[in-house]
């Protein structure tokens, strides 16, 4: 508002007509400089000019107040309401699409519905039309190869007792589609394993092995397969006469069957052997014996180490095993297959369970070179191995110490003997010298294999000590060193 004054007086000063005398209008003219007049022209536009100009442009030529100019800047909220509606056609659209996508998803999920009812109507009907139920069966492969809800809607909807059926038929392709079609059912479906077990499909598969149809195999195989990875079937499946049948799978030389129907029975032993009830059925075959005459095929023998596993469980496994000819040497040599760790680490546990359950084994386990083989492998084996064969030693080092206090009349403390003459005393090098030639003519193969061992693993330990101590390369350790490297013979260690 003081503007404003400042400016109306500023336009009366301006505007005034000039009828006094000639001294008054030059003193009143001296007193406003140049400064002064730009201060009132810059104060009556900042102030009046805007408002003036929009007055001088209004048609309607009305006085405007002065609060018009505030309330004219305030006005523009009415620019929301476009965004307003922008926001709520965006949401209705949305809403919209939602509700299309849904009813489109609803009616697709019908169309499936119905097609699986369908499907289940065909399987079910009463006349003899085999080719309608056949492809009815390709159907119910197709639907539940890939889909986990067709699997459980089909079963709800009964196709499990007409596919178990149809393995009866005379229909070759019948039978290969239905027993495709119950494979797919039991794929990661517990439920649909045990319905197509009571239904009596694997009897029924058993008695289908018996035709000179060979076709037929390796579905069959594959069904075993699925339905021993139940637990509850495989007491069942175990004791219904399909252990022989796998097992001539495996022996089989030709050509007929695929490497993965040999596989397929492999695993399927592997199912049935983590039951204990299934090792009686096992042991009335000959399949540990080719099991260890197998050993060395690396495909198979790391599956038939597993099944070997779970058999040592068993005081009947282990006597199986143990009277096999030649099974201790075969498992030692596959101690030392580097190249498949997995291997080293089932046989040091078949191993560990043998040695700790019967004294005769551990003999057996040390007359086939095992120590050596074990020392090498607490090494170069992988955490697991190394810490298997360590308990292995541990053990047969704890019967080696109760077989010498026995042999010495039990006395507690066992004294080290004593090598060499009266001579070794003046001399103790060449005491120990005669002592080392002594217990090298004597030592068998084993404590020589252990010797060498202990020597190379002091001599890389020197090696590092040396480089860390940052000597010379061509600092030689002196003979004294020397002897007692060679002279350590690892008295801590049992052989």
């Amino acid at each position: 508002m003081a503007k404003c004054h400042r400016n109306d007086v500023g336009s009366l000063v301006l505007d005034r007509p000039t009828t006094t005398s000639s001294a008054h209008s030059s003193r009143l003219c001296s007193s406003f400089s140049a400064a002064s007049f730009r201060r009132l022209i810059f104060d009556a536009v900042s102030c009046g000019a805007s408002s003036r100009y929009r007055h001088r442009n209004d048609p309607t030529d009305a006085p405007a107040p002065a609060r018009s100019t505030v309330k004219q800047e305030k006005e523009p909220p009415e620019k929301a309401k476009p965004k307003s509606e922008k926001l709520s056609d965006l949401l209705n659209l949305a809403a919209e699409w939602s509700e299309a996508e849904s009813d489109a998803v609803t009616k697709k999920k019908v169309e499936a519905l119905e097609k699986l009812k369908r499907v289940a109507r065909e399987l079910q009907v009463e006349n003899d039309d085999v080719e309608m139920r056949r492809a009815a069966a390709s159907d119910v492969r197709l639907l539940a190869k890939e889909d986990s809800e067709a699997r459980a809607t089909l079963a709800m909807l009964g196709v499990i007792p007409p596919l178990v059926v149809m393995i009866d038929s005379d229909d070759v392709d019948a039978q290969i589609a239905s027993l495709y079609a119950l494979l797919n059912l039991g794929i990661g479906n517990d439920v649909n394993k045990a319905a197509i077990l009571q239904a009596g499909a694997v009897h029924k598969m058993l008695k289908l092995i018996e035709s000179p149809n060979s076709s037929v195999t390796e579905p069959i195989i594959a069904n075993f397969l699925g339905l021993s990875a139940l637990d509850s079937n495989k007491p069942i499946i175990g004791s219904s006469g399909a252990i022989p049948f796998l097992l001539k799978i495996l022996k089989n030389s030709d050509n007929t069957i695929s490497c993965q129907a040999k596989q397929d029975a492999l695993r399927a032993l592997y199912n049935l052997s983590i039951f204990p009830s299934s090792v009686a059925y096992i042991l009335e075959t000959d399949m540990i014996p080719f099991f260890f005459n197998a050993l060395g095929d690396m495909e198979v023998s790391e599956r038939i180490l597993a099944i070997l596993s779970n058999m040592v469980s068993t005081p009947e496994g282990r006597k199986a095993i143990s009277s096999v000819r030649d099974a201790f040497p075969v498992l030692v040599d596959a101690l030392n297959w580097n190249d498949s760790p997995g291997c080293q680490e089932k046989v040091t546990y078949i191993l560990m369970v043998m040695a700790h359950k019967a004294f005769g084994d551990r003999q057996a386990m040390i007359e086939a070179g095992v120590v050596s083989a074990l020392l090498e492998l607490t090494l170069l084996g992988s955490t697991l191995a190394q810490k298997r064969a360590s308990r292995i030693l541990e053990c047969l080092r704890v019967d080696k110490g109760k077989q010498i206090s026995q042999n010495f009349g039990g006395s507690a403390a066992v004294s080290a003997p004593i090598c060499g003459s009266s001579s070794s005393s003046t001399n103790p090098n060449l005491g120990s010298k005669e002592c080392l030639e002594e217990d090298e003519s004597m030592m068998s193969d084993e404590r020589k294999a252990v010797k060498q061992l202990v020597q190379q693993s002091l001599q890389s330990n020197m090696r590092r000590i040396v480089k860390r101590a940052n000597l010379p390369q061509d600092f030689v350790p002196s003979d004294h060193l020397k002897s007692l490297t060679l002279s350590s013979t690892s008295k801590s260690l049992p052989f």
